[in-house]
């Protein structure tokens, strides 16, 4: 990411009213800005006083991504510290200030005027109490008319923040709720990947997974003043919030749905290898065996697809405080996979072998041996799979400096 810091005549309020603070700052307000010059100085001018109001030693930054309205001069002109940003993206941009920014907590807003600045107070005394990880809550604190469209107000916006809530237990109300605050601490701990307009969920869904504080505050959503339409486009960004979403939860994008696919076939399997079985005037036989092969086999992919997205993501530090799946590899070692692997090679192989003796035997001829076909060649694919998925799984651990199953869980 390039960045480059201009220096301006930024204002710093604090305790002493207008009056510079020497120190460090308690606070950085940052906003992204990509052309707006209608509002950019509006919310600066709310921001600064705020921090003179509630007496905070705090600074406002703008990570400005290319602006060519005005908007830069606007800012400098109206007290802000100016962060230019090359690459293009509201991550990009957000990810800049953040680590351009002097304060011990950050609360992060849009420039379009449409969240009230002077409620950052609010943010900040959420923080006093603890909490590491503050959101805005516009539901709890009041839309005003036209400030959201209404498929936002009643479809997506209570989807998304369910499917959060469902998935990463993070506890909010109002998953995208682009005003809130954090600690810089947390910031780096859960180290965002992000470039684009996915920033905001990952900050959530990781300051759930490392286990933050996380509260809310009522605020109120105003009209922006941007006098444009919105960056954002309904339907493409909120498939792009729901595929991030799934693909920070393999648990419940491969695992869950695998394994039920997987026992599922093994039951119907193992339930029709007596023979048909009737159930009140359908009777079920050969057919609906071979759609259990299919079902399991099926899932015992989607089972090792997950375990492979798990162990990448933990490998690559991309989900962070993955405590049990680290107990997990720091037990299972390849070999145990190797030999389990084996067993069903060696039992699936060896009854396969056993039929085909038995075909043999009886010159090639008529062969009603299916389900047990089906049966041993069940596990004979289980145990190839088990046996490769298992050297690929250790293979994810070298890009960690460690090979799965010999990982220290106290590092």
């Amino acid at each position: 990411m390039t960045i480059v810091a201009e220096k301006t005549q930024s204002t710093t309020v604090g305790v002493s009213g207008n009056s510079p603070v020497v120190g460090q700052f308690e606070v950085s307000v940052v906003i992204p800005c990509l052309n707006e010059a209608r509002s950019i100085g509006i919310c600066i001018d709310k921001a600064i006083a705020a921090f003179t109001v509630a007496s905070i030693r705090g600074e406002v930054v703008i990570a400005d991504n290319g602006s060519t309205d005005g908007s830069v001069d606007i800012a400098i002109e109206h007290g802000a510290r100016l962060i230019h940003v090359a690459e293009r993206g509201y991550g990009n941009a957000l990810r800049a200030g953040i680590e351009g920014a002097k304060g011990e907590f950050i609360i992060m807003g849009d420039a379009d005027d449409s969240y009230d600045f002077t409620e950052l107070p609010k943010f900040v005394n959420k923080w006093r109490q603890g909490y590491e990880f503050v959101m805005g809550n516009r539901f709890a604190g009041g839309i005003k008319p036209g400030a959201m469209p209404w498929s936002h107000r009643l479809i997506g916006n209570p989807a998304l923040t369910a499917i959060l809530n469902r998935f990463f237990r993070a506890g909010v109300g109002d998953a995208y709720c682009g005003m809130r605050g954090f600690s810089k601490r947390l910031y780096k701990a859960i180290e965002p990947r992000t470039t684009g307009m996915e920033f905001a969920l990952e900050l959530a869904i990781k300051a759930s997974q490392v286990g933050a504080k996380i509260g809310e505050v009522p605020i109120t959503l105003w009209p922006d003043r941007r006098g444009r339409p919105p960056h954002l486009r309904t339907l493409r960004d909120g498939w792009r919030s729901l595929r991030f979403m799934l693909l920070l939860a393999p648990n419940w994008l491969f695992l869950g749905p695998g394994a039920f696919l997987f026992f599922a076939g093994v039951a119907v399997v193992l339930w029709l290898l007596p023979g048909p079985r009737p159930v009140g005037h359908i009777i079920f036989d050969i057919h609906t065996m071979f759609f259990g092969l299919v079902f399991a086999l099926t899932g015992s992919q989607i089972i090792a697809t997950g375990t492979f997205a798990k162990v990448y993501s933990f490998a690559e530090r991309f989900a962070p405080e993955q405590r049990s799946l680290a107990r997990w590899l720091s037990r299972v070692k390849l070999e145990h996979g190797l030999i389990a692997g084996t067993v069903l090679l060696l039992l699936g192989g060896g009854g396969l072998f056993w039929l085909c003796l038995e075909w043999a035997r009886s010159d090639f001829g008529r062969f009603d041996q299916m389900r047990a076909i089906i049966f041993f060649g069940l596990w004979f694919f289980l145990g190839v799979q088990t046996i490769f998925s298992s050297f690929f799984i250790s293979m994810l651990g070298i890009s960690r400096g460690t090979y799965i199953g010999d990982y220290d869980i106290v590092n």
